[in-house]
C-alpha cells in the first residue's frame, strides 16, 4: 500500500471517530430517559389507583394488588433472584424497589413508543399494568382506571422535590 493510500484511510478512520461523539449525543438527545421523580410519581400512582376492597383480594397482592406469579417474574427480573409472596408482603421498600424497577421500563418503553408524550406514556403504562396491552384502555373499568393512574400521576409529578442536604 502506498503512502497516499495508508494517509487516505487514516483520513476516513479520523473523520468517522470525530463524528461518533455527535451521533451519540443526538441520539441520547431523541432518546428519553425517564426521570426518578416520574418514576416515583407513577409508582405512587399505581398504588394509590390499585383496587380497593373491604375484604383483601384473594390472589393479589401488596398495595398494588400484583398476582404471585407476577410478583415472582418482576423480582427474577429486577433483583436477579426470584422472591416469595410473604417476602414482598413483609417487606414495603422491597416491593416498592421491584415495582420501581419494572415502571422505569415500562415507563421509559412508553416514552419512546410516544414520542416522548408524557401522558400518552403514563396512560400506555398504566393500561400495561392492568391489561398486559398497552392500548385499549379507553372505556368501562379499565379507562376509568387509566384515569385515575394520569390523574394521581399529574397530583404526585406537580408536588416540590424534597431536597435533602
Amino acid at each position: 500500500m502506498n503512502k497516499k493510500a495508508i494517509a487516505l484511510i487514516f483520513g476516513i478512520i479520523t473523520i468517522n471517530f470525530g463524528f461518533l461523539p455527535t451521533i451519540t449525543q443526538a441520539q441520547q438527545q431523541t432518546k428519553k430517559t425517564v426521570s426518578n421523580a416520574q418514576i416515583s410519581a407513577m409508582v405512587e400512582a399505581l398504588r394509590l389507583a390499585a383496587p380497593k376492597s373491604k375484604k383483601p383480594n384473594p390472589g393479589y397482592h401488596t398495595e398494588w394488588q400484583i398476582k404471585p406469579e407476577t410478583l415472582k417474574g418482576w423480582s427474577k427480573n429486577c433483583l436477579k433472584k426470584e422472591l416469595s409472596v410473604s417476602q414482598f408482603e413483609n417487606d414495603p421498600k422491597l416491593t416498592r424497589q421491584v415495582v420501581s424497577c419494572i415502571v422505569s421500563r415500562e415507563l421509559n418503553n412508553q416514552f419512546a413508543a410516544n414520542n416522548n408524550n408524557e401522558n400518552a406514556a403514563v396512560r400506555g403504562a398504566a393500561c400495561w399494568w392492568m391489561t398486559g396491552n398497552y392500548t385499549g384502555c379507553n372505556k368501562g373499568f379499565t379507562g376509568n382506571y387509566v384515569q385515575q393512574v394520569v390523574r394521581f400521576y399529574q397530583q404526585e409529578i406537580a408536588k416540590p422535590t424534597k431536597k435533602v442536604n
